[in-house]
C-alpha cells in the first residue's frame, strides 16, 4: 500500500539557499536544538511568529536640501578656521566672537529649515 499524498497546501515545493559562516550556523543550529526543532522548522517556525521590521530609507533629490548641504560645508570651513586660530595661540577679539556668534546663529536658522522641511516630507505642518 502506498503512502497517502499530502494536501496541496502542506507541500512544500520551494526551497531557498543562504550562505552562512561558521559561527552562524552554529547559533542557528544551537537555537533549533534547544526547542527540539529541526533547523528547517525552527526557520519556518521564526517567519511565522517573528514580527519583521521593514526599513525605508528615502532618497530626495531637492535643491533647498543641496543647498543648505553647501552651506553646512562653509559654516563648517569657517568653525576649522576659528579652531585653527585659538589651537595656534590666537587671541579672541571682539571681531572673532562676532563671526563665532554669527556661525551659531547660521547654523541654528539652518537647523530649523532642515526641521520644517522634514515636517513637510512626512506631511507635518
Amino acid at each position: 500500500m502506498t503512502r497517502p499524498k499530502k494536501d496541496e497546501q502542506t507541500v512544500r515545493s520551494n526551497s531557498i539557499h543562504i550562505r552562512m559562516n561558521d559561527t552562524e550556523y552554529e547559533l542557528l543550529q544551537e537555537r533549533a536544538n534547544a526547542v527540539n526543532m529541526s533547523i528547517a522548522e525552527f526557520i519556518r517556525n521564526a517567519l511565522d511568529n517573528q514580527q519583521v521590521t521593514i526599513k525605508y530609507e528615502l532618497v530626495a533629490d531637492v535643491p533647498e536640501i543641496k543647498k543648505l548641504i553647501g552651506e553646512f560645508g562653509k559654516i563648517g570651513s569657517n568653525l576649522n578656521q576659528i579652531a585653527r586660530y585659538f589651537n595656534q595661540g590666537g587671541i579672541i577679539s571682539a571681531e572673532m566672537r562676532g563671526e563665532i556668534k554669527k556661525c551659531i546663529r547660521d547654523i541654528y536658522e539652518m537647523k530649523y529649515e532642515v526641521m520644517k522641511m522634514a515636517g513637510d516630507f512626512r506631511g507635518s505642518d
